[in-house]
């Protein structure tokens, strides 16, 4: 699908993945001098993941050893119910940060069906890959996982010898530049689409709604997703990184700058990010941005409600909550209101319980939930895909992090297809939610030319 970006690239494996059976497995870890994670995700028609977080924890893998995956109103349920099976059997070697881990995701809407250019990525979908290479400030470690330990020595092995002939950084190249792009929503129709959802605010029936559009972008070449997440990590270096390949052509990726929820036992992290403006050329300009979206009444009463919301959902499962001050994120190209929201869980809670009670919060959805899903699907013309849901990992204690699926695309052979959305409000402007949602094209847009 992706063209190679630089040197050696690691051939697939070729043993059949298990789908969905309960199975034993057991993992090995060794530790590494760096390695260039770029090159180990640099594969074709093999299950790949990357994972990276702005505290500098970054995971790659390659394989599946165990799949997981569900459809329809219950998809959280049947994922957490066969993440316990197969976890409760896994025997682990080594340190903790280089433990197996479940990635993948879920789509907005929990209807969804695999088709172009989602093919390949059902309603909920998780892999516990074969091979892990993890780097954190403990270090770096490869991780081989398998149904024996035969089986994953010999996996451990064979990877840290060919890992040990990688170098420990590849080029990232250059943009595969752009032949043409093709909008599922005209500037005429989408002021038709914030008017419609404009009527329904002043009926009462929602408080606010995040409509969204898709830009369908044709390459002069294939696309290397690897060498697009590195430019991204040195434009964006205080956000997620994630790539999400499935045995199949496409692969979503993105560089989201906020996180849904993470759990590490009893302790929950989440924040508000909603509200934005442009960057500015100067540092006075810049400010001068921020001040006004501060001073905005529509601003905040948009954050407000994010904030609300995701209180309410997180407190009757907290023992403690704290809502701390208002910040600014500042991004390359875009500026957001920020607050950072912590709990104390009361009882043990799995983080797939957490991610369904906050999927999907008004930033990407609207108030109430329900009213707000039902304007997206009666509004918008293509299929949301992963985009805007909740994307990352879990282990087999119940932690995990996970992002939401912003600032994103989905490539397939010279194509891709980017997604960037806007929330609506009672003073919304048509055309201003529209400049909104061409600055949020432009984080991979940029990287594509």
């Amino acid at each position: 699908m992706d063209g190679s970006s630089g040197g050696r690239r690691l051939t697939a494996e070729t043993e059949s993945p298990p789908a969905d059976e309960p199975t034993d497995l057991v993992s090995y870890s060794r530790e590494l001098e760096d390695v260039s994670f770029g090159a180990i995700v640099d594969a074709e028609h093999e299950s790949r993941v990357l994972w990276a977080t702005p505290d500098g924890l970054e995971v790659v893998g390659r394989g599946i050893a165990a799949r997981l995956s569900a459809r329809g109103p219950d998809r959280f349920d049947r994922i957490r119910a066969a993440a316990d099976r197969t976890f409760a059997g896994v025997d682990h070697s080594g340190p903790r940060v280089a433990r197996p881990r479940a990635f993948g995701g879920f789509s907005f809407h929990d209807e969804h069906e695999p088709g172009p250019p989602w093919t390949g990525f059902d309603a909920a979908s998780f892999v516990i890959p074969r091979t892990l290479v993890v780097r954190s400030e403990e270090g770096t470690w490869l991780t081989a996982v398998a149904t024996d330990a035969e089986t994953a020595t010999e996996r451990l092995e064979r990877w840290y010898d060919r890992l040990a002939d990688l170098p420990a950084m590849q080029p990232s190249g250059t943009g595969p530049g752009v032949e043409s792009t093709q909008r599922t929503t005209s500037q005429a129709a989408w002021t038709e689409q914030v008017e419609a959802a404009l009527e329904r605010i002043d009926r009462g029936t929602i408080t606010k709604v995040v409509l969204a559009q898709s830009l369908s972008v044709s390459l002069e070449e294939s696309i290397d997703v690897p060498g697009t997440l590195e430019r991204l990590r040195r434009q964006y270096p205080n956000c997620y990184r994630f790539l999400i390949g499935p045995d199949a052509d496409e692969t979503f990726f993105g560089a989201p700058p906020e996180r849904l929820v993470s759990k590490r036992g009893d302790r929950v992290e989440t924040e508000a990010l909603a509200g934005s403006v442009p960057r500015g050329d100067m540092p006075e300009e810049d400010d001068a941005h921020a001040e006004e979206m501060r001073d905005s009444e529509k601003v905040q009463r948009e954050h407000g409600l994010v904030v609300e919301a995701i209180r309410d959902q997180l407190e009757p499962l907290a023992s403690e909550l704290a809502v701390a001050e208002q910040t600014i994120r500042r991004l390359a190209t875009i500026q957001h209101l920020q607050t950072p929201i912590t709990a104390t869980l009361e009882a043990d809670r799995h983080v797939l319980e957490l991610v369904e009670a906050l999927h999907p919060t008004p930033a990407v959805g609207g108030v109430p939930p329900a009213a707000a899903w039902e304007t997206i699907r009666d509004t918008e013309t293509f299929d949301r895909g992963w985009y805007a849901a909740p994307v990352g990992w879990f282990d087999a204690a119940g932690d995990g992090e996970f992002a939401v699926g912003l600032r994103s695309g989905v490539a397939s052979d010279d194509t891709v297809t980017l997604f960037a959305g806007s929330g609506i409000v009672a003073d919304s402007d048509p055309d201003d939610e529209w400049d909104e949602v061409q600055l949020k094209f432009r984080p991979i847009l940029d990287e594509l030319r």
